[in-house]
């Protein structure tokens, strides 16, 4: 392994864990399986269920802190007061630069253990919980829930042309066991506008999407804190005061919030000092077709680099203000 996970698992460290196991079962040895299984891993740990990120924790502590600069006895807070974004305006209402705006949460169901871990039965009476909540939203949240298994083609043949369809996982969650009984109790839910998504039963048990055209940030994330708490008035997330919202793998851990926005920086991009420009703002880059990818026609994928630690207002206001940094860079270029 060159993972987080080889640099951390000491023989100090094996010797501690090599006994001891997760209420879901899972011990050091399925912990690390997928780095294992894939040197080329950048972290190569996933854990079981909430218990693994405590038993564990001389395996997962060293590992949090090296991602995320996070201490072990650090406190996250979490905030979705939406009355905190009001004097947030459009970052585009040309709509000429920004693209599309897109938010993302992962979450996992409190008292069950996390895709990895899951048996068939479980994974089943999670897909249940998940489709009765999303079933009682109402308005602009109200939508359809599309299972995997027998879908048929024209369904499966216009998801795809969304691009809301997701795939089996790669071979990293193979090894972890995220990938077990594919494609049983599995799906994805969209509202009637398709400016609303739900993954269920994938990396974690859900993923929750608020998306739409242009640089509204705040109008998605207002339909995204609206979602989660009609959810979660029906549904217990797994979440604790010291890590936040708990998911599968550690980078994902705290407000477990990917919020991004495909912009235009034809100019910018191309300097030498744009990645670093971005790192110094807080922001993360890549191209648009996901990580690794490169940019297209001068387009790229830009997202809050933080997520523990950091409330998901204070997510939102940094990638607005990051973004609203970077357009005035590109203005002075001379594009915009």
């Amino acid at each position: 392994m060159t993972a987080l996970a080889k640099k951390y698992l000491t023989a100090e460290v094996l010797g501690k864990l090599a006994q001891v196991r997760a209420e879901c079962g899972f011990g050091i040895e399925d912990i690390v399986r997928s780095g294992v299984d894939n040197p080329d891993s950048s972290i190569g740990a996933y854990a079981g269920d909430e218990d693994c990120y405590g038993k564990f924790a001389p395996l997962f502590d060293p590992i949090i802190n090296d991602y995320h600069g996070y201490a072990a006895d650090a406190s996250h807070h979490s905030n979705f007061d939406i009355n905190s974004l009001m004097n947030m305006e459009d970052m585009d209402p040309s709509g000429e630069v920004i693209i599309s705006t897109r938010i993302r949460v992962a979450r996992n169901i409190k008292g069950f253990p996390f895709p990895p871990a899951l048996s068939t039965d479980d994974r089943a009476v999670i897909e249940e919980k998940v489709v009765a909540a999303l079933n009682n939203l109402q308005g602009e949240l109200s939508g359809t829930y599309y299972p995997l298994v027998e879908m048929r083609e024209e369904t499966r043949i216009q998801l795809t042309e969304d691009h809301f369809l997701f795939k089996k996982g790669d071979r990293f969650l193979e090894s972890a066991g995220v990938n077990g009984d594919w494609p049983a109790s599995r799906g994805i839910f969209h509202s009637d506008d398709k400016q609303f998504l739900v993954w269920v039963n994938e990396e974690d048990e859900l993923r929750i999407i608020s998306m739409q055209p242009g640089g509204d940030l705040k109008q998605v994330f207002v339909r995204l804190a609206q979602a989660i708490a009609a959810i979660e008035s029906e549904i217990t997330f797994a979440y604790n005061d010291h890590l936040g919202y708990l998911t599968s793998c550690p980078t994902n851990l705290g407000t477990a919030m990917r919020a991004s926005v495909h912009v235009k920086l034809p100019l910018l991009g191309k300097t030498q000092q744009f990645q670093q420009t971005c790192a110094t703002l807080g922001l993360s880059v890549r191209g648009i077709h996901g990580e690794h990818s490169e940019s297209e026609g001068g387009v790229y994928d830009i997202s809050n680099k933080q997520r523990l630690g950091i409330s998901e207002v204070e997510c939102i206001k940094r990638l607005y203000a990051g973004i609203k940094d970077l357009l005035a860079k590109e203005r002075q270029l001379g594009t915009i």
